[in-house]
């Protein structure tokens, strides 16, 4: 179906929806497991692949390994690859589900015993 979607956007004239779709189901190939449960494609425009990431730590980690993170892209998507990265912090349901244990996504700090007042 993936691949069956990505045709049908390139033969209406959307490279860049096409593209984009390209990039969204080869990101975990690219840049392995890990990083894929924290981090998500949203969006391509201009060569400038927007993925979403579950904590401001997680952003500025993949900040530090863009060169990393486009060389691996390229050698996935080749010439179709994006030329830049833009990460934003924003909500991530897989993150969500696994913090059964009251602490906030993104905020390790809360629900900590002894943080946030003073006794």
């Amino acid at each position: 179906m993936g691949s069956l979607l990505g045709k049908v956007l390139e033969d209406l004239g959307m490279e860049a929806a096409s593209r984009a779709h390209e990039v969204s189901q080869r990101w975990e190939e690219a840049v392995g497991s890990e990083v894929a449960a924290h981090c998500q494609p949203v969006g391509l425009r201009n060569g400038v692949l927007e993925a979403r990431v579950d904590s401001s730590v997680w952003a500025q980690q993949l900040q530090l390994r863009t060169p990393e993170i486009l060389e691996a892209l390229r050698g996935v998507l080749g010439e179709e690859a994006p030329t830049a990265l833009r990460f934003r912090v924003g909500y991530s349901p897989a993150r969500a589900r696994s913090a059964g244990s009251g602490a906030a996504p993104g905020n390790p700090a809360r629900g900590r015993p002894g943080r946030g007042k003073s006794d």
